[in-house]
């Protein structure tokens, strides 16, 4: 399975799951049809599934006009966004598994930036090698989603469940806030060398219009300040060890920023 990744819209990223061998690609998270038809005639690959997170539109903007123009392919999305997701069939739980090029996905329900927001997660092929996590506007590289319909503790119940999976898992979030998001990171977390190291890579990978995703789970777990609430350095500027009451606070200070 080769991850493809897209732009779409002003910073979206959209990412077809391609199967070279069977000629068969699926795609996570729409935003619009051009940039995924182009690239399935690049492949000459035939579109067989919808991998949706969440119901916003920019998620799902192009789900009609790809359902018509590949009437065999499915939409999975979460059960509780149902009558939320143009041509959803597929109406997933947390612990459900999906398949595609002979690779099975653990479905995460991670409410938070959403209350009905899901997860996709490719274990490794083989133990110690890459995994692959599909997660929308769930983690972002250096942040995480705003929240829109959840609480702050869904969303750490929900990060939690992310940051337990194995450090080399590449972070494929849905947009290029990654820039913004370190410059936030460094007013809460200031002393952290690691992050100061991976501000600097950014700004150069940036000024050449390079993407910083996927990013690797081991990374953000030294450097994402919404994945390091139980961090001294961060609840003291909460004033609070409560693991939710730190992430809110964080996240509040990220909401004003």
């Amino acid at each position: 399975m080769q991850v493809i990744r897209l732009s779409a819209l002003s910073d979206n990223y959209i990412f077809l799951l391609s199967d070279s061998q069977n000629k068969i690609a699926a795609v996570v998270d729409p935003a619009e049809s051009e940039p995924v038809i182009a690239e399935l005639k690049r492949l000459d690959a035939e579109l067989v599934a919808i991998f949706n997170t969440h119901h916003h539109h920019d998620h799902i903007g192009a789900n009609q006009k790809l359902a018509q123009k590949f009437p065999q392919l499915k939409v999975y999305a979460g059960i509780e966004d149902k009558g939320r997701i143009p041509g959803q069939q597929v109406f997933l739980q947390h612990g459900d598994r999906v398949e595609f090029a002979n690779r099975t996905a653990e479905v995460f329900f991670v409410p938070g930036h959403t209350r009905a927001h899901i997860a996709y997660y490719f274990p490794p092929v083989t133990p110690g090698e890459i995994g692959e996590l599909f997660c929308g506007d769930t983690i972002f590289a250096g942040g995480c989603g705003r929240l829109f319909e959840g609480t702050p503790a869904q969303m750490v119940n929900s990060l939690s469940k992310l940051r337990s999976l194995p450090d080399h898992t590449r972070i494929w979030c849905a947009h290029e806030y990654t820039l913004k998001n370190l410059r936030f990171a460094l007013t809460v977390d200031s002393q952290n060398q690691e992050l100061q190291k991976r501000f600097s890579e950014v700004i150069a990978m940036r000024q050449n219009q390079e993407s910083t995703v996927p990013s690797l789970l081991g990374l953000e777990k030294k450097t994402n300040p919404f994945l390091r609430w139980d961090q001294p350095s961060l609840q003291r500027i909460a004033q609070t060890t409560d693991p939710v009451q730190t992430f809110a606070k964080i996240r509040s200070m990220k909401d004003k920023f």
